[in-house]
């Protein structure tokens, strides 16, 4: 097992939201206590890639009962709960928390747009949100997931991450788009 740090954060600030230093967007700011956990963060993915899944869920927990705030914990999270523990429900509680940490920030900060997804500050948030969409729709929440969709589009207009072509998708899932019969008369 990891060796735990032996900072225990404190819960001074929360999550925010500042400008770019480039001054095209708004960016996710994670707490002090989130940044001071970077080393922990760094081997829980060294775990995950070394294929010690159950270690990493503890480690992640633990973060987690240190600093609730953490959305790349509960990115981390979610993906391990789909892919290693087959978890549906699981996944889509981190997804959705780490989506909705996000959402309380922006919305604090009275919603500033752009919120660029490819900006290495905001992409956990954004891969959140993806998770989040793609749990949801896989449960059979469709509306909920273009709601997400929907509000992640409007953050960033741009759709570097493709998110239309979801939308696309989810809508016209089990639906005929084509009656053969009226095309060949």
């Amino acid at each position: 097992m990891a060796k735990r740090s032996s900072r225990r954060p404190t819960h001074t600030n929360t999550l925010s939201v500042s400008r770019a230093k480039s001054g095209n967007g708004w960016v996710l700011v994670p707490p002090r206590a989130v940044r001071d956990c970077a080393e922990d963060l760094e081997e829980v993915r060294l775990m995950i890639d070394a294929g010690e899944h159950e270690i990493a869920i503890d480690e992640l927990r633990w973060l987690l009962g240190t600093e609730h705030e953490m959305i790349e914990a509960h990115f981390l999270l979610g993906k391990l709960a789909v892919e290693a523990i087959h978890d549906l429900a699981l996944a889509r509680g981190h997804f959705g928390f780490g989506y909705q940490l996000g959402m309380k920030a922006l919305r604090k900060a009275k919603m500033p747009k752009p919120v660029p997804a490819l900006h290495p500050a905001n992409r956990l948030f954004f891969d959140a949100g993806r998770g989040l969409i793609w749990c949801l729709h896989s449960m059979g929440k469709s509306e909920m997931a273009i709601e997400v969709v929907e509000q992640l589009l409007e953050l960033d207009p741009n759709d570097p991450l493709g998110l239309t072509s979801w939308l696309d998708e989810i809508r016209t899932e089990g639906k005929q788009l084509v009656d053969i019969g009226v095309l060949l008369g």
